[in-house]
């Protein structure tokens, strides 16, 4: 249960930027990152998910209360499998949380976000 870093990293010319968590394990969270100049973004989730494994990608506006996030048909982004989902909203913070999983549970994400 700790809090994994991200790692940010400028991608050419475009304006564009990508986030990265790694090591993500069952009850971890990635260190919430602020992002309001990313409107759009996207967050591939790969690794392994374990037994029951699943992450969220969570976003707040005050930094303290944190809620799903959602791609753009208003699903929650709360995957159980490796994905690609656009984010639809705009917060100030974001970040993934794992929230459930075994041993075995070992996860990345990496938002990809344009200014």
């Amino acid at each position: 249960m700790a809090e994994r870093p991200a790692t940010i990293t400028a991608l050419g010319e475009a304006g564009c930027f990508s986030v990265t968590w790694t090591g993500l394990l069952n009850g971890d969270t990635g260190s919430a990152v602020e992002i309001v100049r990313g409107a759009d973004k996207s967050a591939q989730i790969a690794g392994t998910f374990g037994t029951g494994g699943t992450i969220k990608i969570q976003g707040s506006n005050d930094g303290t209360n944190y809620v799903s996030l959602t791609d753009p048909q208003g699903n929650a982004i709360e995957k159980t499998a490796a994905s690609i989902e656009q984010v639809s909203e705009l917060t100030r913070y974001i970040m993934p949380n794992v929230t459930a999983g075994d041993a075995t549970t070992n996860l990345s994400v990496t938002l990809i976000l344009r200014k």
